[in-house]
């Protein structure tokens, strides 16, 4: 099985899309000539032309409002933004419009749209570039909300966001664009709204999902020396969560950490942890922690940008107290 990028995964899901529906079309900010800020939409002009691989000017809500409308009258757009911050400009599209034209129809009308691209904190971008925009974008009805960590779940989930009837909000991560990963040459889809096991244990659930659960996976390895046996659950699908993956997982456990990159005030992390807390009460051994951004804007310093944000360490440490050890 052939290792690629997670922007070659992405790249393969848009034109393998392209060529299956000639009503998929991609749109965006330097999407055509310069083939995107993060080289998914390499070699898409030369193969689909101009009329569907739409360079835009700097207009988010402009293009953002093309999209919805292409959507409603039957085309399948792609609509990438350099970076979700951007994605601010164009929220009363997304939100006012594509999230809310299938209810307020009663049906009768389908958006079927996705808006994709880097999510999160990188390096030294700031408070204005560094913003976890997914809990924003959950909170609303008629959107799903998707984030992969590995190409694998990058293509199949692209894929199956490009075929949904329903606006998708694909949330990547600048900092995970070049990992890599086996991914099949047959074609296959990764369904949205189920999460995956990445690493399976018996004494703590750590619950993330993005490029977050990478950290888990090394904050495992370290607590696996010392005899603590974690199993990690990749959500995938933000909106709409996986619960019973969740309780399944925690109930075998009987301790739960949630870690996400987001701030925690009425956060996907924190909202998760009250569904566990509700949900399998009776199966806890200790309260749920959660491990998240600190409730601040991202400093540029570095190394006030670490500890801004979760890490390894502070994994272990929160499984340390779930679990009353030193």
């Amino acid at each position: 099985m052939p290792e690629i990028a997670i922007r070659e995964a992405l790249r393969q899901a848009i034109e393998e899309e392209m060529n299956r529906d000639e009503n998929v079309f991609i749109m965006g900010e330097e999407v055509g000539e310069y083939e995107g800020a993060y080289k998914v939409t390499r070699g898409l002009l030369d193969t689909f032309g101009k009329d569907r691989v739409r360079d835009t000017p700097i207009t988010e809500e402009g293009f953002a409002g093309i999209g919805i409308g292409a959507a409603l009258v039957g085309l399948r757009p792609i609509v990438e933004f350099m970076t979700f911050n951007f994605s601010l400009q164009a929220l009363d599209q997304v939100i006012s419009n594509a999230a809310k034209m299938r209810h307020m129809s009663g049906g009768q009308l389908k958006c079927p749209i996705v808006f994709r691209g880097p999510n999160g904190p990188a390096e030294f971008l700031s408070s204005q570039h560094s913003q976890a925009l997914q809990t924003m974008f959950a909170h609303v009805p008629g959107l799903k909300v998707v984030a992969a960590s590995t190409p694998y779940d990058s293509k199949g989930l692209l894929k199956s966001a490009i075929r949904d009837d329903n606006p998708v909000i694909m949330l990547e991560s600048e900092m995970s664009y070049g990992w890599t990963g086996e991914v099949p040459d047959e074609e296959y889809l990764v369904p949205i709204g189920k999460a995956d096991v990445k690493r399976e244990g018996d004494r703590v659930t750590l619950i993330t999902y993005s490029k977050v659960v990478r950290m888990a996976l090394e904050a495992a390895e370290e607590l696996e020396k010392d005899g603590i046996s974690a199993e990690v659950i990749d959500l995938r699908s933000i909106r709409p969560l996986d619960e019973e993956a969740i309780y399944a997982s925690v109930r075998k456990t009987n301790r739960a950490v949630m870690i996400d990159e987001s701030w925690p005030f009425a956060s996907v992390g924190s909202h998760v942890a009250w569904l566990i807390s509700r949900n399998c009460f009776d199966d806890l051994d200790a309260p749920v922690e959660l491990v998240s951004s600190e409730d601040v804007p991202m400093p540029y310093n570095h190394t006030l940008e670490l500890a801004a944000q979760p890490s390894v360490e502070k994994i272990i440490d929160a499984v340390k107290r779930v679990t009353y050890t030193k």
